[in-house]
């Protein structure tokens, strides 16, 4: 018995290019509707082959994503890291370790800054379900007024590594080589957008620490926190101007605004 519109199109609303396994299921929409010559069902037919090559171009990107921990696979556990919140007038610098297993099929890894929130929400646990280990370090305004936000910075990576259960014997970072580590580092140019483990380090730094800076704003709300995450917006340089600064605001970035 053929099906109604309605029951088709309650399959295709089903169909999601999320994951690697939904690749199956629309095929199996295409195989199975191709022939049928209603106008609306060609039509979805058509949809569902968009999304199917839409979900093929996310799996080659992603092969890509993994050349490195695939050119280094001799090693037993690859650690990507990064770091968020560098350039902030205030918070903390918030910096993650992820080791993923050899075998990870998650999609949509990428550059934190270049997925939406939306998307980081999505990933990020994700990430915290399939991963191996996580590592969270952090560096407070206090520290970073105290040795700089680079030395900072390096504090907070060498913390993540730290907490990384079993620990990495190789490390991919983003563009840097951290001091007062004994393991293999790999420091890759924009390693946010061409490592898997360093960009799912990207969005678990980057989701942790915009939580934190939400948080602040229900404390601190006058400036804006949740929307601007501690960053220089106008709103923040204004109300720095007119309420002065935060116990969480760094002192060495903000003396032009006060």
């Amino acid at each position: 018995m053929e099906k109604s519109l309605a029951e088709i199109k309650a399959e295709f609303k089903q169909l999601n290019i999320s994951a690697r396994e939904d690749k199956k299921g629309i095929e199996t929409f295409i195989e199975q509707y191709s022939s049928d010559e209603r106008k609306q069902i060609k039509e979805l037919v058509e949809k569902a082959e968009k999304k199917l090559k839409a979900l093929d171009t996310e799996m080659e990107r992603m092969e890509q994503m993994f050349a490195f921990e695939r050119k280094y696979s001799d090693y037993s556990f690859i650690c990507g890291i990064d770091e968020v919140g560098r350039g902030p007038f205030a918070g903390p610098v918030v910096a993650c370790g992820v080791i993923l297993p050899k075998d990870c099929e998650l999609l949509y890894l990428n550059d934190s800054k270049k997925l939406s929130e939306k998307k980081r929400e999505e990933l990020y646990p994700l990430i915290m379900e399939n991963a191996v280990s996580v590592g969270l370090g952090m560096s407070t305004n206090e520290r970073i007024d105290e040795i700089n936000i680079l030395q900072a910075t390096y504090e907070a990576m060498r913390e993540a590594v730290s907490k990384l259960d079993p620990a990495p014997d190789l490390l991919l970072n983003d563009a840097v080589t951290i001091p007062g580590l004994d393991m293999k580092q790999v420091a890759i140019i924009k390693g946010d957008a061409k490592s898997a483990s360093i960009a799912a380090a990207s969005i678990v730094a980057k989701v942790t620490r915009d939580h934190m800076m939400e948080e602040y704003d229900s404390i601190y709300p006058e400036y804006g926190f949740a929307k601007n995450k501690g960053y220089g917006s106008e709103e923040h340089r204004k109300a720095l101007k007119e309420y002065g600064p935060t116990p969480i605001h760094r002192k060495s970035f903000i003396g032009n605004w006060i």
